[in-house]
């Protein structure tokens, strides 16, 4: 396993600025968010520049993966739009075509996964046509990656269409494709009370391939520094190390950006302590 942090942590720092602190701290490995500061989506110069952050990270000895849920990064009014749901079909092709160029950027960074989630319906349409839009988008860019050599990993989260790990094992099985497999936010499950965190991780061990690290209370979707929340992490650590997990664990804490430094610091101290 390799401990990592996520650039949206640092929200306030100049890229190459977090890149260098995280790797100064210790950690092994950084998930990428592209963002409106950090490796803008829609700069016309994005794959060059793309090619220096990766230089960057490989003069660090920094593992990557490609995080996709940056808040207002296709809209600068709606948090999180458009979604692979959304009724337009320009909308959904909006966000499609975002994530296909982040497929492209794991291949610069050679990140062997993309993160992504379904997102909140902007409508209310039934379930049942929901589930098939994004069933349908899902195994598009599942294809997508699959022939790019690279794994999409699909996130649950609180609020949103997929949120719960039954969820994603109905969705799971209705794309069933190789490359589409997933993020665990081991906070997520305690926010929901799918606990305990580790019989999930067991349980989906073959499909696991990015995993987020946060403390978290029940029933508030709230990203905790370690040690405010309620989540097992012996419990988390030990499952991990039972099915061999080699991919990256990393540090999810948007909201203490403002105190990046200390927060990456003393995350890192007590993950440490737990391996």
């Amino acid at each position: 396993m390799i401990l990592g942090y996520n650039t949206n942590g640092f929200a306030h720092h100049r890229l190459a600025d977090a890149i260098d602190i995280i790797a100064e701290l210790g950690y092994g490995g950084l998930a990428l968010t592209p963002d409106v500061n950090h490796l803008d989506p829609d700069d016309t110069a994005l794959l060059q520049n793309a090619e220096r952050v990766a230089d960057h990270l490989r003069a660090r000895n920094l593992a990557c993966v490609i995080e996709t849920g940056a808040r207002f990064v296709l809209d600068p009014r709606r948090k999180h739009q458009p979604t692979l749901m959304s009724a337009d079909p320009e909308e959904r092709g909006k966000r499609r075509r975002f994530l296909e160029v982040m497929i492209h950027l794991a291949k610069v960074f050679a990140a062997p996964a993309v993160s992504f989630w379904s997102g909140a319906p902007s409508s209310d349409e039934p379930p049942s046509v929901l589930m098939a839009r994004l069933v349908e988008e899902c195994k598009a860019l599942a294809y997508y990656a699959g022939e790019r050599g690279k794994r999409l990993a699909f996130e649950p989260e609180p609020g949103m269409f997929i949120d719960t790990m039954d969820q994603f094992a109905e969705l799971h099985a209705k794309v069933n494709h190789p490359f589409f497999g997933l993020t665990l936010d081991v906070g997520h499950l305690v926010c929901l009370g799918e606990t305990p965190v580790g019989d999930h991780i067991r349980r989906w061990k073959d499909w696991l391939w990015n995993v987020h690290l946060d403390d978290m209370k029940p029933g508030v979707h709230d990203h905790l520094k370690f040690g405010e929340g309620v989540v097992d992490f012996a419990d988390v650590f030990a499952a991990l190390t039972a099915i061999g997990f080699d991919g990256l664990a990393s540090v999810e804490l948007s909201r203490h950006s403002h105190d990046a430094v200390a927060t990456a610091r003393a995350s890192l101290e007590f993950l440490t302590r737990l391996r």
